[in-house]
C-alpha cells in the first residue's frame, strides 16, 4: 500500500514544474528513507515512511546509493599539477595542494554530497624536467622540485587510497629531455669520440638513442661532430631508442619502481610515435610493456594516446593494453561537439553503439577512454556561442560521462573554463576564485595570455543549484549510482532517435539503462508508449534520474515525456 501511495506521489511530481522531487527529504528523525544499498534503490527508498508534512523536495537522485564497482572502468579527473593549487605561495601548483583539494574530487565518504564523485586521477607528467609541461624528463625516478618531493607524492598516494581514488602518472617512453643524463653522457661522448666507433661497453647510452650520421627527417646535429640524433617533437625531446634492451630493462625498472610506489597504472605519451611511421612496431612494443606491467600488477590500469583517425587507434588495443584515447568524439570538431552545436543526435548514437565492433574485434577485454577536452585542446566553453552556450557546455558533458569505459574529464570543465591558441592557454588556473591572489590560485605558464573566463568561479557556482559545476557534479553521481553505464553492452533504439532525441539502452548483468538525450534547442515530446526497461513498460517509477541545463523541467504524463531542450532522462 505505501509503495502504491509513494508512486501517486511520484507520479504527481511529474507534472509539475518541480518535476523529480518527493516528499522524502529528511527534515527530521523519521522523515525519510534511509539510505539502502540494493541496485533498485529508488524502488525501495517508496517503501520506506515518509512523513506527511514534510514541506522541503529533494531531487529523485539524491534518494538512490551508490553502487561503484572497484575495477578499471573508473571516472578519472585529468590534472595539471603546475596549474591547480598552490600551497606555498610561489605561483605553481603543487603535490601538497593537490592533496589539499582532494576532497573536492572525492572525499572517500558516500554519504556526503559536497564532492565531485571522481574515482580516479591522472597526473600529468611530475618528474623533474626544464619545461613547465614536463613532457621532457631529465630523472623518471624522482619529482620535480618544484611540485615537491617523493614522500609528498607518497602522502598522495595515500590519501588518494583513503578516498577509493586510482592514481595514474603520465609516462613518457617516446623521448626524454635533452638534460637527462643518460642523453647528456651519449651527447658528450660522441663529441670527444673523434674518428673512431662509437662501443657500447664504453659509452652504454649511446644506444638509448637514435644516433646517426645520416641527417633524415627530424633529426639534429650533434655539436662538432658529424653525428645526428632523432628528435621528432623538438630539439629537446631527443627520440628514445625503444630497441635497445638495456632501455628496455630500464623501462622495465621505471614502471615497477612506481608500481611499487602505489600507482594504479600509466597513461602512455605519444603511442604513435614509438616508432615513427610503424604502426605495428608501436604495437608490438606497447605489447611488451603491458606484458611487464601486468607481471607486477594484474590490475594496474593502462591507456594510450594515439592522436589518429579511430580506424587507426582501434589496432592499438590488439596490443592488449586497457584503454586508447577515443579522440572521434573529442575536441570541436569531435562527434560530441558536432551533435551539441546542430548535428543529428541520431549520429552520436550510432556512433556510441559501433564502438563494440570497431575496437572489440581487436581485444575483447578493451575498455573505452572517452574524453572531451585534455590539455592539448581548446576548452569547451569556447565552442558555443549564443543564448544557448551554457546549456550545450552542460549537456556536452553529460555525453562524455554517459559513454562506456573509463571517463576523462580535464580539470576545470566542470566550470567551463576556457582557455584556446597556444598550449599555454589551454593549462591555465584552476579556477577556484575570481580573486587571482586567493589561497591556492596559481599563476599559470609563463607565456600564458591573459584568459577571460566565461563563467564564474568555484566559489559562485558552489551557491548556484544550476551551476556547470552541480550539473556535473550530478552527472557524475548518476555515472556512479548506475553500473550499466560504464559496462552495459549498447543497444542504440533508433525507432525513438532521429534529428534532436537519441535513445541508448545499456545493459549490464541482465540489468538495463535507458539513457534519453534531448539535444534540440526547443521543448519537444517524446512517447515511450510500448518501451520496456527491465521487463517492465516505462512509468513515473523508472525515473532514475534527470539532467536539466536551464530552469525547466523534464514532465511526464504516463508515457509522455516533455523534454525541455539539451535535457537526459534515465530510466531503469
Amino acid at each position: 500500500m505505501m509503495k502504491k501511495k509513494m508512486a501517486g506521489l511520484l507520479c504527481a511530481c511529474m507534472i509539475l514544474p518541480t518535476f523529480l522531487t518527493s516528499c522524502g527529504k529528511e527534515t527530521g528523525t523519521e522523515s525519510t528513507a534511509d539510505a539502502v544499498a540494493a541496485e533498485d534503490g529508488a524502488e525501495d527508498t517508496a517503501d520506506a515512511v515518509v512523513a506527511e508534512d514534510a514541506a522541503e523536495s529533494v531531487d529523485i537522485t539524491d534518494t538512490i546509493p551508490l553502487n561503484i564497482v572497484d575495477d578499471n572502468y573508473r571516472t578519472y579527473y585529468e590534472v595539471f599539477v603546475y596549474s591547480f593549487c598552490d600551497s606555498d605561495g610561489d605561483g605553481i601548483g603543487d603535490i601538497q595542494g593537490l592533496i589539499s583539494k582532494l576532497d573536492y574530487i572525492n572525499d572517500g565518504d558516500d554519504t556526503t554530497d559536497s564532492d565531485l564523485g571522481f574515482n580516479g586521477i591522472w597526473l600529468m607528467p611530475i618528474n623533474p624536467s626544464p619545461t613547465y609541461h614536463k613532457y621532457d624528463v631529465m630523472d623518471y625516478y624522482e619529482i620535480d622540485p618544484a611540485y615537491g618531493t617523493l614522500d609528498d607524492f607518497k602522502q598522495l598516494i595515500e590519501e588518494c587510497d583513503k578516498r577509493g581514488i586510482k592514481v595514474i602518472m603520465d609516462l613518457v617512453l617516446n623521448h626524454s629531455s635533452s638534460q637527462n643524463p643518460w642523453f647528456l653522457e651519449a651527447y658528450s661522448y660522441l663529441q670527444e669520440l673523434g674518428d673512431g666507433e662509437p662501443n657500447v661497453e664504453e659509452c652504454p647510452y649511446f644506444e638509448y638513442y637514435h644516433f646517426s650520421k645520416e641527417k633524415g627527417a627530424g633529426c639534429y646535429e650533434v655539436a662538432g661532430t658529424d653525428w645526428y640524433y632523432e628528435a621528432q617533437f623538438w630539439s629537446e625531446m631527443p627520440d628514445l631508442n625503444l630497441d635497445c634492451e638495456p632501455l628496455r630493462t630500464e623501462i622495465q625498472s621505471i614502471a615497477e619502481y612506481w608500481l611499487d610506489m602505489g600507482v594504479g597504472g600509466f597513461r602512455l605519451d605519444a603511442v604513435k610515435e614509438y616508432y615513427t611511421g610503424s604502426p605495428q612496431a608501436n604495437i608490438d612494443f606497447l605489447n611488451w610493456f603491458q606484458g611487464i606491467v601486468r607481471a607486477k600488477d594484474e590490475d594496474a590500469y593502462l591507456v594510450g594516446e594515439a592522436w589518429l583517425a579511430m580506424t587507426d587507434y582501434a589496432q592499438y588495443y590488439s596490443s592488449g593494453i586497457d584503454s586508447v584515447f577515443n579522440f572521434a568524439f573529442a575536441d570541436k570538431e569531435g562527434i560530441i561537439s558536432k551533435v551539441v552545436r546542430g548535428g543529428s543526435a541520431s549520429s552520436y548514437g550510432e556512433a556510441v553503439a559501433s564502438l563494440e565492433d570497431t575496437f572489440g574485434k581487436y581485444n575483447e577485454n578493451y575498455i573505452d577512454a572517452p574524453f572531451y577536452t585534455n590539455h592539448d585542446m581548446g576548452r569547451s566553453a569556447g565552442y558555443y556561442a549564443g543564448d544557448n552556450s551554457e546549456y550545450q557546455t552542460k549537456i556536452a558533458g553529460a555525453m562524455n560521462l554517459f559513454m562506456n569505459g573509463s571517463a576523462f574529464v580535464y580539470y576545470g570543465e566542470e566550470l567551463g573554463m576556457k582557455g584556446s591558441g597556444k598550449d599555454e592557454n589551454k593549462r591555465a588556473p584552476m579556477y577556484w576564485s575570481m580573486n587571482a591572489d586567493a589561497e591556492g590560485m596559481c599563476d599559470g605558464p609563463t607565456d600564458m595570455d591573459n584568459v577571460k573566463m566565461k563563467f564564474e568561479s568555484l566559489e559562485e557556482q558552489q551557491q548556484d543549484e544550476g551551476s556547470i559545476y552541480n550539473y556535473y557534479k550530478k552527472a557524475i553521481k548518476i555515472r556512479n549510482q548506475n553500473p550499466e553505464i560504464a559496462r552495459g553492452d549498447v543497444e542504440y533504439m533508433e525507432e525513438l532517435s532521429g534529428e534532436t532525441f537519441c535513445v541508448l539502452k545499456k545493459t549490464y548483468e541482465e540489468s538495463e539503462i535507458i539513457l534519453l538525450f534531448h539535444l534540440g534547442a526547443e521543448t519537444e515530446e517524446i512517447d515511450l508508449s510500448g518501451v520496456t526497461v527491465n521487463g517492465k513498460e516505462i512509468s513515473s517509477e523508472s525515473i532514475r534520474g534527470t539532467l536539466e541545463s536551464g530552469e525547466e523541467k523534464i514532465a511526464m504524463t504516463e508515457t509522455k515525456v516533455s523534454m525541455p531542450g539539451y535535457s537526459v532522462l534515465v530510466l531503469k
